[in-house]
């Protein structure tokens, strides 16, 4: 007994050395050829180099030979098209029922590859190495800071302000009257500015005598 669990338990490892990645990726399940066999059209959930579990809207009994086609991207940087179809063979490893799911796809289907092109397997495997940096890259990268909120101004804060702000208006207005009288009374009080006569007015104001004692003289 002991050999036998050391075995399982061995083998159990061995199906987990594919890397696997979570992944949304369009998908269809066609189980057998006939006209009855159901065609499942679902979303993955995670994928890996070696197979793929999704969910199903029908019961499909475990080593049961499905085909499926997985609409797999391309990886930014390498070439080829935007997305290509993958189509291989493959086996039902379980298909379990949830508890208390109501939805139309109640069944948790995983499902082995067999038959996948050893060119597609790399892709696949491609894929799956991208997808899991950019998760890493998503749990390593700084979380955003967080925006704090405003503190709410009350009604007697508004208020005060309002006063605040209407008295300095008011205190404004008194200092430029007070200016404007001011320098009303300092124009009134001023002594009147007298006059300057021109040079030549005084000039002739100052001969003026001279010329009546000529005047004078010569009668």
């Amino acid at each position: 007994m002991a050999v036998m669990k050391k075995t399982s338990a061995r083998r159990g490892r061995e199906r987990r050395t594919s890397a696997r990645a979570d992944a949304k990726l369009s998908m269809r399940v066609e189980a057998g050829a006939g006209a009855g066999s159901p065609q499942i059209v679902t979303e993955s959930q995670n994928i890996s180099s070696s197979g793929i579990y999704c969910l199903s809207s029908h019961y499909l009994a475990p080593l049961s030979k499905v085909q499926l086609t997985i609409v797999l991207p391309r990886v930014p940087g390498s070439e080829g098209a935007a997305q290509e179809l993958v189509k291989c063979e493959s086996i039902v490893v379980r298909c379990d029922q949830r508890t208390g799911d109501r939805s139309e796809t109640p069944y948790e289907l995983a499902c082995m590859f067999t038959g996948l092109e050893p060119e597609r397997r790399r892709r696949v495997e491609e894929f799956v190495t991208w997808r899991n940096l950019q998760a890493l890259r998503a749990a390593l990268a700084p979380a955003p800071k967080a925006v704090r909120a405003a503190k709410p101004v009350s009604v007697r804060a508004t208020a005060r302000k309002g006063r605040t702000a209407r008295a300095k208006v008011a205190r404004g207005g008194a200092k430029k009257k007070s200016v404007v009288k001011a320098s009303a009374k300092k124009r009134a009080g001023a002594k009147p500015v007298r006059k300057v006569k021109p040079a030549r007015t005084a000039a002739r104001a100052a001969a003026k005598p001279a010329r009546k004692s000529a005047s004078k003289a010569r009668r």
